[in-house]
């Protein structure tokens, strides 16, 4: 949790595609009838880095996309990318669903399921490796795989945090 709040952006200057997770419409039985309203999961991103998830709830389709989109902008993370992929192994959690991203060499593609593929893609990464685990709510899949990639760390941070130099890194 910290290396998300660590990594917040800003959605001011920042050119963003969103991408529609899912939709649920919501019945409520009352006296008079049946009430319908709908819940809106949506994933924004820049492709190159930036990517956020919101939840928007209204009478209305598109009125609920809409709140989606302006609640995703409100919680934008940056995100390591290394030649296109992750950086790293991560795993990533929340409530029941349980997510694992790995790296992938180039022509590999996105391989992975309908919500972390939203996710993915709005990210930027074009290989990568990834399986869902557990719960496929696709409310807690997104969450789940905006924690694994809240977690990455590319090279240069990970030698910035321990105090080494670059290249002991990679040499060992």
């Amino acid at each position: 949790m910290a290396a998300q709040i660590m990594n917040r952006v800003k959605a001011a200057d920042i050119e963003l595609k969103d991408k529609l997770v899912a939709i649920n419409r919501v019945t409520k039985v009352t006296k008079g009838g049946r009430t319908f309203s709908f819940s809106a999961i949506v994933v924004v991103g820049d492709e190159n880095g930036i990517v956020g998830h919101g939840l928007g709830k209204a009478k209305e389709v598109v009125e609920a996309i809409t709140k989606g989109i302006d609640d995703a902008k409100k919680n934008l993370i940056k995100v390591p990318i290394a030649k296109g992929t992750v950086p790293h192994t991560q795993k990533g959690k929340y409530g029941g669903a349980r997510v694992l991203l790995k790296p992938a060499s180039d022509g590999t593609g996105v391989i992975a399921g309908g919500a972390m593929r939203a996710v993915l893609e709005s990210v930027g990464v074009s290989n990568v490796l990834a399986k869902s685990q557990g719960s496929s709510n696709p409310h807690n899949v997104v969450k789940a795989t905006i924690d694994a990639l809240a977690q990455m760390r590319d090279a240069v941070a990970v030698a910035k945090q321990r105090g080494i130099e670059l290249e002991k890194i990679f040499n060992g």
